[in-house]
């Protein structure tokens, strides 16, 4: 990423656009003193759980906020340079935005569908919500950048200094980004005398262009208690709200998980100025579930799983900035498919990212040693798999799996969670559907696929390859593992060798459910493209120390 401090964004955004009246006392507020003459406005709407930006490419974005109460979201968009000075001449672009109404039905969040962005531009971006009377409330300021385009793009490489915008380029076309899941899981929630959540500042200080969430968002499955004693006599001191304090059933306690999370200064930070591209898995729902299932676990008076999804389904949507699949500029419309939250996310000739979802269309958890073939993505989104990645011109083509696939993961002492049935022999089950996608990808010539993912509590890279496999009609490629971020560490499991992977590196806790406390068992991981394209890996933890690192060469 350019070189660039908040601080120097917001300086030219106001220098530009007038400053903006804030409420004191918020992550990223700034005070204005109130013209003589001009009536106080009281009860202004105010900005709970911060802003983020979400699902951005090379030519739009997802602009994201929850209200205090019923209002409008308004986005103002300024082209900065690497100094957070306007960009002029043809590199200028402003521009504001009117996005959907917060009210009670959407829990007061609110979204834009930003288009027809400029490519590789970086953008100063100030938000705020109306009320019925067109007041304006609090105004929080944020930033990010669109992905470069084939031209290599636009807008934040004026690095020589002159500010005309004459090229609109960067001089690199580089980028990065980190990923990792399972935020607030095993009762280990924000500990404020640790400093919160701390393995999303160190996320945040890698400066990333952007940062998948691998999933479990939320553990709404998990009660998040006042302390709990760890190990070796620690006490750990949770932040708690009411709807954290048992196991998530109403939609109010769903959208609870995530308003808890948004509680954290090391997350509002981090999406104010990085945009996610977010995935579910179970814990956004119940642990291991599948459709249909009916739980039986003594905690909840609702035990029907599609009940719990669909109003897990509808916090999650309201949280993450989420791309819709239409809409235009500025509509204020989501755009949202019920049934389909999996997505390409283009980001330019060097990356797209294919965003999947492992849980929606997952058929029971079984021992996963069925002669037929069983569904773990469904028919649909696997054919979308294949036909997406395979025309991509992208040099690089990122899987971003919310489970991993040679990972053993057990539900219970038969079943297995994870698409791997702990048989090493020929494809059964789930496995079915990944030799299927795997093989039409070789007779389709597709090249530099990488498959990142979280889920399992600890780090690691794994190497699959035809030679070490029982099943062979597929060419070589990595998978990636990371996280916790802020949960309990587990791990490592045990691997499935159907498709041959063998371990490169790991590393977990010392111990099962080990504490986010000193930051070493909980872990992210970065990529870096550089200029030449080469795939820069590193699993860091959350201290933010480079545990293991290697350069993927792209394949011409």
């Amino acid at each position: 990423m350019t070189p660039f401090t908040r601080r120097n964004v917001l300086k030219g955004a106001i220098a530009a656009a007038g400053a903006a009246v804030a409420v004191p006392g918020t992550a990223h507020a700034s005070t204005a003193a109130r013209p003589s003459g001009v009536a106080l406005v009281r009860n202004r709407l105010t900005l709970p759980s911060g802003i983020a930006t979400g699902d951005v490419t090379t030519d739009s974005g997802v602009l994201w906020s929850r209200a205090s109460g019923p209002g409008r979201l308004v986005a103002s968009l300024l082209a900065v340079d690497d100094g957070g000075s306007p960009l002029r001449g043809r590199g200028a672009f402003q521009r504001v935005l009117r996005g959907t109404a917060a009210s009670e039905a959407t829990d007061f969040t609110a979204r834009i569908n930003a288009r027809e962005l400029p490519a590789g531009t970086r953008f100063a971006l100030t938000m705020h919500f109306e009320d019925a009377d067109g007041n304006a409330g609090e105004t929080a300021q944020g930033s990010f950048s669109t992905a470069p385009d084939t031209r290599g793009g636009n807008g934040d490489g004026n690095r020589s200094g002159d500010n005309s915008g004459g090229n609109r380029g960067r001089a690199s076309r580089g980028q990065s980004f980190v990923w990792t899941g399972d935020t607030a899981g095993q009762g280990w929630g924000i500990n404020e005398e640790i400093g919160g959540m701390r393995g999303y500042a160190a996320m945040h200080a890698t400066r990333p262009d952007f940062f998948i969430h691998s999933g479990d968002t939320i553990y709404a499955d998990g009660p998040i208690a006042a302390q709990a004693t760890e190990p070796d006599g620690n006490i750990w001191r949770n932040l708690v709200t009411e709807e954290v304090s048992k196991v998530a059933e109403t939609l109010n306690e769903f959208r609870g998980r995530h308003r808890y999370n948004m509680m954290d200064k090391n997350i509002r930070a981090l999406y104010a100025e990085v945009p996610v591209i977010a995935q579910w898995d179970d814990h956004e729902t119940h642990n291991n579930w599948y459709p249909g299932q009916i739980i039986t676990d003594d905690r909840y008076t609702e035990r029907r799983v599609d009940v719990l999804a669909a109003r897990g389904r509808q916090a999650w949507q309201e949280y993450q900035p989420i791309s819709g699949l239409g809409g235009r500029s500025g509509d204020g419309s989501t755009g949202f498919e019920p049934a389909r939250i999996y997505r390409k996310i283009s980001r330019g000739p060097q990356l797209d990212i294919f965003c999947l979802d492992m849980r929606t269309f997952k058929d029971p958890n079984t021992d996963g040693k069925e002669t037929n073939l069983t569904h773990i993505l469904g028919q649909e989104q696997a054919d979308w798999l294949i036909k997406e990645v395979s025309k991509s011109k992208a040099t690089w083509k990122v899987i971003a799996n919310d489970l991993p696939l040679g990972v053993i993961v057990p539900d219970g002492p038969v079943n297995q969670e994870s698409l791997s049935n702990r048989d090493a022999g020929a494809p059964l089950g789930k496995e079915l559907e990944l030799a299927g996608v795997l093989s039409a990808f070789k007779r389709n010539r597709v090249k530099n696929v990488v498959w990142l993912t979280a889920d399992v509590h600890y780090c690691a890279a794994h190497h699959y390859s035809p030679e070490r496999a029982a099943f062979q009609d597929f060419d070589p490629f990595w998978e990636f593992v990371a996280g916790p971020i802020n949960a309990g560490s587990f791990g490592p499991n045990q691997l499935d060798g159907t498709f041959g992977p063998e371990v490169a590196f790991s590393k977990a806790g010392a111990y099962a459910n080990e504490s986010p406390r000193s930051g070493e068992s909980q872990y992210f991981g970065h990529v870096d493209l550089g200029d030449d394209d080469v795939f820069t890996v590193s699993l860091r933890n959350a201290n933010g120390t480079v545990l293991w690192s290697k350069d993927l060469q792209p394949e011409r």
